[in-house]
């Protein structure tokens, strides 16, 4: 129940002098406190928000299970008059919620440096786990796109990206994204977020459409008969590559049609490289330049330039210095490459671009998490994302936007594709989103944010499959301020420790200091075991308080070998500071390991 502003002051004023009875340590914090908290400081926006732009009127406390305010009604009264008076804020405790945090009225007239200020002084109190804004919630409903209950790579829990989730933040609106690739046929579904692009191809027999370079980039077909791209290569019909890989970035949504965009609030930019037989390097070198603002003599300069790029594409041996320049020149200009690991189920490090540097490199999931079977992998994977696995059923691959043409163009269709073709848009989509929820950050920021905010892969990756499957909505939360984990600090440990075989636990500690407050929601625990059979193995996160968090599990079918990778844990209720340890224990007999590194990223 709301109280008037006096009568409340008055509430306040008496529950302040109890609180010197009831919890004098916590009075003592909280005048420490006072006496060190500039207003509002270091609090982001969208924690003082109840919804985008409205400043919020209650916040919800949540205090550490020892503190006196976690259990007594009393106890959380004092602590907010206390607050309140800190801030000259009318801070009034509200009621306990059944979690245990208590809720707290701040009034209806104060503005976000108002609100921040109280929300900073709960920040800096030993006592409190977290404290957020009582946010107010609408009715959210699917898409109403005809086909999107069949997109399970966007919203499944096991194996999905967890994109609806983002969409309340970021549709990637005011991003471009530039598809080089197949180039574009023409889709209803796509239509109305395909904006210019360039035609590349200067070979005519590689481009088809009968002419080279030019401003048109729509996809003729890229079919080709037995053996006319090589001796014992055999017929293909046209894959139509680009508009698939264009479909899952930035369908139209909410159009009663198909499928939806990951960033359906994004625009496509279809820059064509790959015609008959493939494409060849000096068209893509020009095509990264283009896409991303560069000069290419004899191109016009390009109106639309990206902030994303997207790669569906690869070939065999190292990155070259001509596409290495070509690469980091764009991502100097500001605009994020992402591109695809490469589907020879062997180590991205042989397959370009997939090993350059500067790129963001993702391999392919299936529909349980676990690395697609084609999927390459290794230390140059930076990511993982759905990718599809048709061989376990049609509907397991990727859904996107088609046609059924098997040479030239036909009617618009849609089909299941897999691949890290398929897996690489989902990222690029996921950068549009993360762009335009901040775009001030720079690639290497975005691909710290996704990396620092991915999830454990819900299934097994045997050679290295980068930080994990990437989540879009804890990536978004992040970047936008609102939650997860934007990175830039790291803390590790390098010193080998031999895990005994079916022995008793072993421990690795990292100091962690320099840090204020609370560990995130998202903290980022990469490991890296060597061992002959992982499903022995048990591994859990020990807290500076003693608290432990289950990493994995032992499991008796899981005779993969190694652990690399990089768990998520809620680790917000622990102060940051302080020793953490990694608890490694091998649980059955006849095979030995050994955690050589391990690493904290807040």
């Amino acid at each position: 129940m709301r109280t008037s502003p006096a009568l409340r002051r008055k509430l306040i004023s008496v529950a302040a002098a109890s609180a010197a009875l009831l919890t004098a340590a916590s009075t003592a914090s909280a005048v420490a406190a006072q006496e060190t908290v500039s207003q509002g400081s270091a609090v982001p926006a969208a924690q003082t928000e109840a919804a985008p732009g409205t400043p919020a009127e209650r916040l919800i406390v949540g205090y550490k299970s020892g503190a006196a305010e976690a259990r007594s009604n009393p106890a959380a009264e004092a602590d907010a008059a206390a607050k309140g008076e800190q801030s000259g804020e009318d801070v009034d405790f509200q009621r306990r919620l059944g979690t245990g945090a208590a809720l707290v009225d701040l009034g209806d007239d104060l503005t976000k440096a108002d609100v921040a200020d109280v929300v900073a002084r709960y920040r800096a109190d030993p006592q409190v786990a977290y404290v957020v804004p009582d946010r107010l919630n609408k009715p959210k409903a699917d898409p109403n796109d005809t086909e999107y209950t069949k997109q399970w790579d966007l919203f499944e829990s096991t194996a999905g990206m967890n994109v609806p989730g983002a969409w309340a933040t970021s549709t990637g609106t005011g991003v471009t994204v530039a598809v080089i690739d197949t180039g574009y046929v023409a889709h209803t579904d796509l239509a109305a977020n395909i904006v210019g692009g360039y035609d590349f191809i200067a070979d005519t027999a590689v481009s088809v459409d009968g002419d080279g370079r030019d401003s048109n980039p729509a996809d003729p077909g890229d079919y080709y008969a037995a053996n006319e791209c090589g001796s014992g290569i055999p017929a293909s019909n046209s894959s139509w590559h680009g508009t698939h890989v264009a479909g899952t970035i930035a369908a139209v949504t909410n159009n009663n049609k198909g499928v939806a965009g990951i960033a359906y609030g994004a625009k496509i930019s279809p820059v064509r490289v790959l015609g008959k037989c493939g494409g060849y390097d000096s068209d893509i070198i020009d095509a990264i330049t283009w896409a991303s603002g560069g000069t290419v003599s004899g191109v016009p300069a390009n109106s639309n330039v990206a902030k994303v790029i997207n790669m569906s594409l690869g070939g065999d041996g190292a990155c070259t210095s001509a596409t290495q320049s070509a690469i980091t020149a764009a991502v100097n200009r500001g605009t994020t490459v992402v591109v695809a690991a490469g589907n020879e189920s062997d180590n991205v490090a042989n397959h370009s671009p997939g090993n350059c540097n500067n790129v963001i490199s993702v391999a392919a999931t299936n529909r349980t998490g676990a690395k697609a079977s084609y999927s390459n992998y290794g230390s140059l994977v930076d990511i993982s994302a759905p990718g599809g696995q048709t061989s376990t059923g049609t509907a397991n691959g990727i859904l996107s936007t088609l046609n059924s043409g098997t040479k030239t163009a036909s009617t618009e269709s849609y089909a299941y594709y897999q691949g890290t073709s398929m897996a690489t848009p989902h990222i690029a989509g996921l950068v549009a989103l993360v762009k335009s929820a901040n775009s001030a950050l720079t690639p290497a920021q975005i691909e710290t944010a996704i990396k620092n905010n991915a999830r454990a892969l819900p299934g097994a990756c045997s050679g290295g499959c980068g930080a994990g499957l990437a989540d879009a909505a804890r990536t978004v939360q992040a970047v936008s301020g609102s939650g997860g984990s934007t990175g830039g600090t790291t803390f590790s440990s390098t010193t080998a420790v031999s895990i005994p075989d079916n022995g008793s636990a072993v421990e690795s500690s990292i100091a962690v200091s320099g840090r204020t407050g609370n560990a995130p929601t998202a903290l980022q625990v990469g490991v890296d075991i060597t061992h002959t059979y992982r499903g022995d193995l048990v591994i859990d996160l020990v807290a500076p308080d003693g608290t432990a968090y289950r990493l994995k599990a032992a499991s008796s079918s899981d005779s993969a070998d190694n652990v690399s990778t990089t768990y998520s844990v809620n680790a917000s209720g622990e102060t940051a500071n302080g020793t953490w340890k990694l608890r490694v224990q091998d649980t059955a007999a006849q095979d030995t390991g050994k955690l050589n590194s391990w690493q904290l990223t807040f």
